[in-house]
């Protein structure tokens, strides 16, 4: 292959992989994450390990893929994307039970002989320990591996269409997974910004905005299954 053709190639994964990083169902399952995890760093590592387990997932198909010439099929892609919409439900409804644990209620005392009325929660008191940075990875790691996997089949086409090498299609995997990883971290930090906006403000309004994230991770899953059946049912 010609640098110039390899140059171009590489700088088309570049951008493909920013723009996967804003599909619907990758911005429903870290903003979910995200809800429960409201600070710029923590955010940050989010997309940034949401983007390395996805192109992992990446490389590994693509090195079966590329190096023994194997297909993936329509079955195993459909099997994946069913795997990632019950994921964001799962996600969702996880929140959402947090959410109902954790939820304000009214408590009524009384002192110096007044009764006094004052808004209470079941929410863990931040500070009475620290969070690993290992445990925290676990989990936007895995995220990312099966969004890998779910759409390791459109890419690989993609690249058996424009790689004439196993190396040229490998590297263009590469940039195309750094392109996601890049994105995926700057969608993090700009996602947490209103969640830690309202979480300053008011604390109503930041459990608001982590129901929003419930609701819309569980209906982009629902939407994606109906989908899938409506597909898979037309063939």
């Amino acid at each position: 292959m010609h640098e110039t053709e390899l140059l171009t190639l590489l700088g088309v994964g570049f951008l493909l992989g920013l723009r996967h990083a804003l599909d619907t169902d990758h911005l429903a399952a870290v903003s979910t994450v995200l809800a429960e995890r409201p600070s710029l760093l923590a955010s940050g590592a989010v997309g940034l390990w949401w983007g390395i387990g996805h192109t992992l997932t990446l490389l590994l198909v693509g090195s079966v893929v590329l190096v023994w010439g194997l297909r993936i099929p329509a079955q195993f892609e459909m099997l994946a994307e069913s795997g990632v919409a019950l994921l964001l439900i799962i996600l969702g409804v996880t929140l959402a039970r947090k959410l109902y644990r954790e939820r304000w209620h009214v408590h009524g005392h009384h002192h110096d002989g007044e009764r006094h009325v004052h808004f209470h929660s079941h929410q863990r008191q931040e500070g009475h320990g620290h969070r690993h940075w290992i445990a925290d990875s676990i989990r936007p790691l895995c995220i990312g591996m099966a969004h890998g996997l779910a759409g390791s089949a459109a890419l690989m086409l993609m690249i058996l269409a424009t790689a004439t090498d196993v190396t040229s299609g490998l590297l263009s995997i590469l940039i195309f997974g750094i392109g996601s990883i890049i994105g995926m971290t700057m969608i993090g930090l700009t996602i947490s910004v209103p969640v830690i906006y309202s979480r300053s403000v008011n604390q109503r309004l930041f459990v608001g905005i982590q129901g929003i994230a419930s609701l819309a991770s569980v209906s982009v899953g629902l939407w994606m299954l109906v989908n899938i059946t409506v597909s898979s049912g037309g063939h």
